[in-house]
């Protein structure tokens, strides 16, 4: 039987003895011996090599690589036991597999190993490409800016899928964002005016229009500004496929080989249109969150409280501190509305909206809107607070807020207030000799009862003196050595009588240090607060660690009223 060494090695003419077993054989089989004879073929064989015959020479008729294995397998430098050998015949894949036998004869069986051959390289294919998508997707949706995500795109599609890449932005008037990228070169991002119809199929892929394919654009008709400056050679196969966004295009993206590179294959069409939906999903998403910060940031200039300053000869500071780390809005709020001219009162406002977080911010931007078309009315505190009252009662919104106005004007170096509290904490005033007085204002909450009461006091301010508006986040800020216990009213009036004859900003950081001490790391309210200090008419001392100011003037001198 063909494969034991007692056996002949040729059907015919060598004295094989195999008949139909070896010619009927499925796979083509040949024998050759020591010296590289051909010396039997089988019909398989035969129909592979048509013109081969018994005594021709081997590597006549065979591939170099199975001529050349068989000479090794003849002089004893491979055994038969390796690994079988693979080679190409014809246009498909073979294993040759080799049986020794007297005298230097090799009998060669061919298998057939294209079908296993082509699936492990689709395999391989499918595998890498994978690969790059997967990679694709985790460097560009771990970025939403814009300009970066553009320039990963272009990057790798020049390293995976071309030579050289340019992504085409949508355009912004009459002009498009460039980004262009050169297989292991620099990336570079420019704008200028094009015209998108010069280029195959770029107009309507910046539409979204499916992509044409590539061997329907002709390289020739390219214009030299889709090309990166340091692409050389003639351009030899063009791709352009969309970058589909999220309900518009994202833009679109023109891959470039030379005319020494391979045309692109129809599977490589296909990665590219993979590789440009992840790609334009990243981009719109990038987009989106630019548009969105945008807005919120435009939203969040009037949401935040205002700096503060000297007017109309009177200091005015404030602080405010979210109750998360994360958010730079919450309930609290404060705003000064200045009067048109020194002889007018400067309205300002402190006030606590029921919770915390956005929902709570979006009232204080309504109560601040309307508060501030109040304005003209600030002279009359019962009548601002009815009608914010009414505007709340009538809104969507189920909270409350209360608040404290404050009425602000400077004579003859003293300053004088006009101090209303609907439902809030009563301000406080720091004396020149260090006494806190507390302004007895009362009045109920806004946006809680139909009719609203309100309880205005005059008070006056003699130079070096400051009166503090503050929200309960400071009194009810929760820590200490136990984290449990309240900062409270009286370890806020010590600190404030420490605080004599300090400027306005001064206070108002030494009040917002102590409350952020005491509560170390643990959870607050939001904190607002803002001081409104007479400037001191002489310089400022230290004397026993706590602040003086030089100077003298009257006493203090405060009003009660009705509002």
């Amino acid at each position: 039987m063909l494969g034991s060494r007692d056996s002949p090695t040729s059907p015919h003419d060598a004295g094989l003895s195999v008949g139909a077993t070896w010619d009927g054989a499925p796979c083509p089989v040949l024998v050759a011996d020591r010296g590289g004879t051909l010396v039997g073929l089988n019909d398989a064989a035969r129909l592979l090599w048509p013109g081969a015959a018994d005594g021709d020479r081997l590597r006549d008729r065979v591939p170099a690589w199975l001529a050349d294995a068989h000479q090794d397998v003849a002089e004893g430098l491979r055994g038969a036991a390796a690994d079988p050998l693979t080679g190409v015949i014809g246009e498909r894949d073979f294993a040759a597999h080799p049986t020794p036998s007297d005298g230097g004869r090799v009998v060669w069986w061919l298998i057939d190993d294209t079908g296993r051959r082509r699936a492990e390289s689709a395999l391989r294919s499918a595998r890498e490409q994978s690969a790059v998508l997967s990679e694709v997707s985790s460097a560009l949706l771990s970025t939403l800016n814009v300009p970066r995500c553009m320039e990963a795109t272009t990057r790798m599609a020049a390293d995976h899928l071309a030579e050289a890449a340019v992504l085409v932005a949508p355009p912004q008037g009459h002009r498009h964002a460039l980004t262009h990228a050169r297989r292991g070169g620099p990336v570079t991002q420019v704008t200028r005016q094009i015209d998108p119809h010069t280029v195959p199929g770029l107009a309507d892929a910046l539409q979204g229009f499916p992509p044409v394919p590539a061997r329907w654009i002709n390289p020739d008709d390219l214009p030299e500004w889709i090309r990166p400056d340091d692409f050389r050679g003639p351009v030899g196969s063009v791709i352009v496929v969309p970058l589909p966004g999220h309900g518009v295009p994202a833009g679109a993206l023109v891959l470039l080989r030379s005319s020494t590179e391979q045309a692109f294959t129809p599977g490589e069409e296909v990665l590219a249109r993979l590789f440009a939906a992840r790609a334009g999903a990243a981009l719109s998403a990038a987009r989106l969150y630019t548009e969105q910060v945008s807005v919120t940031a435009t939203l969040m200039r009037e949401l935040l409280p205002p700096a503060l300053e000297r007017i109309h000869g009177v200091e005015y500071a404030g602080g405010y501190r979210p109750a998360r780390d994360n958010e730079r809005v919450g309930g609290d709020f404060y705003d000064v509305h200045p009067g048109p001219d020194p002889s007018r009162e400067t309205l300002v406002v402190l006030g606590d909206v029921a919770g915390k977080g956005l929902d709570a911010a979006v009232l204080t931007g309504k109560i601040r809107a309307t508060l501030h078309a109040l304005v003209p009315l600030a002279a009359d505190h019962g009548r601002v607070l009815d009608l914010l009252n009414g505007a709340l009662l009538t809104s969507h919104h189920a909270r409350f807020a209360t608040l404290v106005l404050a009425s602000v004007h400077r004579r003859a170096g003293r300053v004088r207030l006009r101090l209303t509290s609907a439902g809030h904490l009563p301000p406080l005033i720091v004396r020149r000799g260090g006494a806190v007085e507390e302004v007895p204002t009362r009045g109920t909450l806004v946006g809680a009862l139909p009719r609203i009461t309100a309880h205005t006091v005059e008070t006056r301010l003699a130079p070096g003196e400051t009166c503090l508006l503050y929200t309960d986040g400071v009194t009810e800020a929760r820590g200490g050595p136990f984290g449990d216990e309240f900062f409270g009213e009286q370890r806020l009036r010590r600190a404030l009588s420490e605080c004599a004859g300090l400027p306005a900003e001064a206070v108002v950081e030494r009040v917002q240090m102590l409350a952020a001490q005491w509560l170390g790391g643990g959870r607050h309210d939001d904190i607002a607060t803002v001081a409104i200090s007479a400037p001191g008419a002489g310089s400022l001392t230290v004397v026993d660690g706590r602040g003086r100011a030089g100077g003298h003037g009257a006493g203090p001198d405060t009003v009660g009223g009705s509002g």
